[in-house]
């Protein structure tokens, strides 16, 4: 008879294998699509049912957020941004290699604080300066921090490369390497939105409320219409997506961009820049974007008239890429994930997967919605006094 050498199943080891069953994709997945679509799903109420409450909380807070202002507004990004990086690092991370290098996982987090610190001391250097300009001890030395923070950065980044280098050990330098590139792929697509978000939000919530907004919209009616629809998949990376679901969703989106733009724009709290970092009421001339226009709604009766914010119809535009373009983002990230034989990049939202999951088309958006912002609705005119101002404030800095 021979002797079974199998080491016995322990309830870790047992773990392990469920969380790594459960995150990867079923091995005929990539067969066919037809029988992955949501009208063929069987648990797919219950799936429903799970994302739908999941969404809901979401909504509270995210609409909690947004009324305490821009500041909280910012740190709930920073949240999600280190929620983001800890599950995209955690993808390439193995245990083996990592008991052997004890700290390593420290210098992951050490580069991406230099960068946090780069990023948002340059974006918040000047609303920093505002907002201690009463206090003037206080003021000379924000003003000094600011003035090396670049210095301060660049040795923080040196002394991570030289941590990195004498940690390198024989037999594992193809996994360190690695890990260096990700750690820095990692950053690069984090703060390079991030940095866009950020911009969106002291330039008025309105002008990143909208577009997380329309991202959302555009997922919720993508999925409810492939629910009930969906019977042509659309690209194989992705093989819930169908095209009744693609297009449906842009004709959702693409009147809620018209019609959210006109209740957002009724709010002070939401079209007011923000000059500095406090956290006071804002009342502030909404300028001519966010100032009615009256136009007849019948040509024959002139005093049928309906009220149209200008700021509207930069919306539909906002509204088409968001349902045509930022889908691409998660597109990518499906292939992204399939490279990696994995079906989600975490599992902190119930019926959502990871923070990551939720942001991929989110990241697309907060760039174009900046891009355009600047280039299409910010007045780009220079006087004398607006650049004898801003020389004035580079001297004083």
């Amino acid at each position: 008879m021979q002797k079974d050498n199998s080491a016995p199943s322990t309830p870790t080891s047992a773990r392990a294998r469920h969380r790594r069953r459960s995150n990867e994709f079923p091995a005929d997945e990539s067969k066919t699509n037809g029988h992955l679509l949501l009208v063929n799903d069987h648990n797919k109420y219950r799936s429903m049912w799970i994302r739908a409450c999941s969404s809901l909380w979401m909504l509270g807070f995210f609409l909690l957020v947004i009324y305490l202002g821009h500041l909280y507004v910012l740190a709930m990004v920073v949240i999600i941004q280190i929620f983001m990086a800890r599950e995209l690092f955690n993808l390439l991370r193995k245990a083996h290699e990592d008991k052997h290098l004890p700290g390593f996982r420290l210098l992951n987090w050490h580069f991406y604080f230099t960068a946090m610190l780069f990023v948002y001391g340059r974006i918040l250097s000047h609303r920093l300066v505002n907002t201690v300009t009463s206090d003037k001890i206080f003021y000379r030395l924000v003003s000094r921090l600011i003035k090396y923070q670049m210095v301060i950065c660049y040795f923080s980044y040196i002394a991570g490369f030289m941590w990195f280098i004498l940690t390198l050990k024989k037999k594992m330098y193809k996994y360190q390497f690695g890990q260096f590139a990700w750690t820095h792929m990692i950053l690069i697509v984090v703060f390079t939105q991030s940095a866009f978000t950020v911009a969106n939000i002291f330039e008025g919530i309105f002008w990143f409320l909208l577009p997380a907004s329309l991202i959302a919209v555009n997922d919720v009616a993508a999925y409810f219409f492939g629910f009930f629809f969906g019977k042509t998949p659309l690209i194989k990376i992705s093989p819930k997506k169908t095209w009744e679901g693609f297009i449906g969703a842009s004709v959702a989106t693409t009147i809620s961009a018209f019609v959210l733009a006109n209740i957002y724009g009724s709010f002070q709290w939401l079209t007011c820049p923000r000059k500095d970092l406090s956290t006071g009421w804002l009342h502030c001339d909404p300028g001519p974007l966010f100032k009615p226009e009256y136009y007849p709604l019948l040509p024959w009766l002139p005093s049928t008239e309906i009220a149209i914010l200008p700021v509207q119809w930069h919306a539909l535009w906002l509204g088409l890429f968001a349902s045509i373009i930022a889908p691409f983002g998660g597109f990518f990230a499906s292939g992204f994930k399939r490279a990696f034989k994995i079906k989600d990049f975490g599992d902190s939202i119930p019926g959502h997967g990871g923070l990551t999951d939720r942001m991929d088309c989110q990241m697309v958006m907060a760039v174009f919605a900046y891009i355009y912002h600047q280039s299409f609705v910010v007045p780009q005119d220079y006087t004398v006094e607006t650049i004898m101002s801003e020389e004035r404030m580079f001297g004083r800095n």
